[in-house]
């Protein structure tokens, strides 16, 4: 597992639907919040820019794309990064809900989780005491009783709708080992195609613990599972985004950093954007000898359709 000698594709995921407006003032909510940091993010080096949206009034998570429509097309004008639309959406959307701006847009890649799953973010509810919004306490306090849905025939429907039917390839997000195995099987079925871009997860209550041993294991596994066949990338939550990261670019995988990750710089140190983070993994990563990945680059070892090719 050594340095691999191919650039480092560094992801950067703005805004997601964990953490809530009242854990940072830098947490982008308005589409001109999100094109801003996309922005900055991706002259700081970010190839990737991992989209949700939100309700520009509130900030809760939403699935409307009429709202996606308000910065994807501004992203794409301003920037080269590629345009990673999630299909997760938000804990409390149906699979029909978190699809339909994806359809609409059509985007070279979106994210699709490999698995249902126990998604608990109740602990962060436990930290705050008086709320921007009245939302955010009974959403993330919900979570204790709440399944993530993405059942086999659920993944098979975005596969075929999104991926045969969009033109659309996949950052295939796995929260623990047997998420990598789903993907093996539809990687046997024929339902995805190489190369694979497999998107692993750690520290997610509910998912792989955020621990090093199980970094090494959920590569391992992958070696095994899809050989030469897939691009390897790392995200990690909370204050063990870094130091995953930087273990993830020595082993020769790839990185993904931003708010919806961790809200945090360093230890005690509040982010002021998701571009302060991709700035400090380049720094990192290019101090132990390795390079960093154009958009074009992405594109290439990706297998993506182009930017041109979108709907947006």
């Amino acid at each position: 597992m050594a340095a691999s000698s191919k650039p480092v594709i560094i992801s950067c995921a703005l805004t997601g639907s964990i953490h809530t407006p009242t854990m940072s003032d830098a947490l982008p909510v308005t589409p001109d919040e999100i094109v801003e940091q996309g922005v900055g993010a991706a002259e700081a080096g970010a190839a990737i820019l991992h989209l949700h949206a939100r309700d520009p009034q509130t900030g809760q998570p939403s699935p409307d794309p009429a709202v996606f429509m308000q910065f994807l097309p501004r992203l794409k004008q301003s920037t080269d990064a590629v345009l990673n639309i999630t299909t997760g959406g938000s804990l409390a959307m149906t699979v029909q809900e978190r699809l339909a701006a994806p359809l609409l847009a059509k985007p070279e890649m979106c994210s699709l989780n490999m698995g249902s799953m126990n998604f608990g973010i109740f602990p962060l509810a436990d930290r705050y005491k008086d709320w921007k919004h009245d939302w955010e306490e009974p959403y993330l306090r919900s979570t204790d009783d709440f399944i993530f849905r993405n059942t086999f025939r659920d993944i098979a429907y975005i596969l075929e709708h999104l991926g045969e039917g969009c033109g659309t390839r996949f950052e295939f997000e796995c929260y623990d080992v047997g998420h990598l195995y789903n993907l093996a099987h539809f990687l046997d079925r024929g339902l995805v195609k190489p190369p694979l871009f497999v998107q692993t997860i750690f520290g997610i209550l509910g998912g792989i613990g955020a621990e090093h041993r199980n970094l090494v294991f959920m590569r391992e596994t992958a070696d095994h599972l899809f050989g030469d066949a897939y691009e390897w990338s790392v995200l990690a939550a909370g204050r063990h985004q870094m130091p995953f990261v930087t273990m993830a670019g020595v082993m020769g995988g790839n990185v993904r950093v931003g708010l919806e990750d961790s809200l945090y710089l360093g230890k005690g140190r509040m982010a002021r954007n998701s571009a302060e983070q991709v700035a400090k993994i380049r720094r990192i990563l290019e101090e132990l000898s390795l390079t960093i990945a154009t958009p074009a680059e992405a594109r290439a070892r990706l297998g993506l359709k182009g930017g041109d090719q979108t709907a947006f």
